[in-house]
């Protein structure tokens, strides 16, 4: 993944943005959170309000078969204890991993907003302004134990993973190698990205992989579709900001997370549900017949073929 240094809106707007692709900003300034954001401060300043995060015994958190619990504690315990490597108080086990993604007060209705949930934090933060304030959808405030790593998924926002302090490895792919990522909804089953288990996902190896390493005060870009895997390389705080490039209708209203799919794509594919459903009523060698049919219909139609 291309680094860019001191990328102004203008030129984002103009040469980055178009092209569709992830790509590190670097020498943006922030505030003054890449400097302030040490543990004492962070346990101070929020002090002892309580946050629920996840807690996982092993270091790939899997949403699939939820190979983690949710628990909840006071904001100040759980920074130290993220912080640690080894855990004289634990739920699962003395290196369990802990990671916070902040959610509204009500879960279902209210969206993530840092100015809300942590609003002093909030003060240390300048979000990089490249899209117009309309169009801001959430910021996430993320915390992670060193060695997390999260499960490969697409969110259907552009978003900015603003680095605050600590390491991350960012892996990604396009939304054209969606056929060989194994998706369940908007997630990938391939949860090791490094070693994958090529004879359960054979297909794994034709995805393209693009990677960056995000230091502190870096900032990715993952356009929206854009399936991203991250790993934790140190005990680290994250800020991401995600914006709808969509006309606002586009997107589903009870939306809270940015990865329910656009309205006219879950409608699609419901239509397609039941016309699968209706080749059901053929023999099965129409029903092949027909579908392959409707499969080169979609190719013609909608397939692109024009970027790499």
């Amino acid at each position: 993944v291309e680094r860019l240094d001191g990328v102004t809106r203008e030129r984002f707007l103009r040469d980055i943005y178009p092209r569709r692709k992830p790509v590190v900003l670097t020498g943006l300034e922030l505030g003054t959170c890449t400097t302030k954001w040490t543990i004492d401060y962070l346990s101070q300043v929020e002090g002892s309000k309580e946050v629920k995060i996840h807690v996982s015994a092993v270091p790939q958190m899997d949403f699939l078969s939820k190979n983690f619990v949710y628990r909840t504690l006071p904001f100040d315990v759980f920074v130290r204890r993220a912080a640690e490597v080894k855990h004289k108080e634990y739920f699962l086990t003395e290196d369990e991993k802990y990671y916070l993604r902040s959610v509204g007060e009500d879960v279902r209705k209210d969206i993530a907003d840092i100015r809300k949930q942590f609003p002093v934090l909030a003060e240390d933060v300048h979000i990089p302004e490249y899209f117009e304030k309309e169009q801001f959808f959430s910021s996430v405030f993320r915390i992670s134990s060193a060695g997390l790593q999260l499960w490969t998924h697409y969110d259907v926002m552009d978003n900015f993973l603003i680095q605050v302090t600590g390491k991350k490895r960012v892996v990604l792919y396009s939304p054209r190698d969606a056929p060989y990522l194994y998706l369940s909804g908007t997630k990938s089953e391939v949860l090791d990205v490094d070693n994958p288990d090529l004879e359960k996902y054979p297909l794994f190896v034709k995805a393209k992989r693009y990677q960056c390493v995000l230091e502190a005060g870096d900032v990715l870009f993952i356009p929206a579709l854009w399936f991203h895997n991250v790993i934790s390389e140190e005990f680290g705080v994250a800020l991401n900001v995600f914006w709808k490039h969509l006309p606002a209708e586009s997107y589903d209203k009870t939306d809270t997370y940015g990865n329910k799919d656009p309205m006219a794509a879950s409608r699609a594919i419901q239509i397609l549900d039941r016309a699968l459903k209706t080749l059901e009523e053929l023999p099965e060698e129409y029903r092949d017949f027909y579908a392959r049919r409707m499969v080169l219909r979609i190719q013609e139609k909608a397939y692109r073929n024009d970027y790499g």
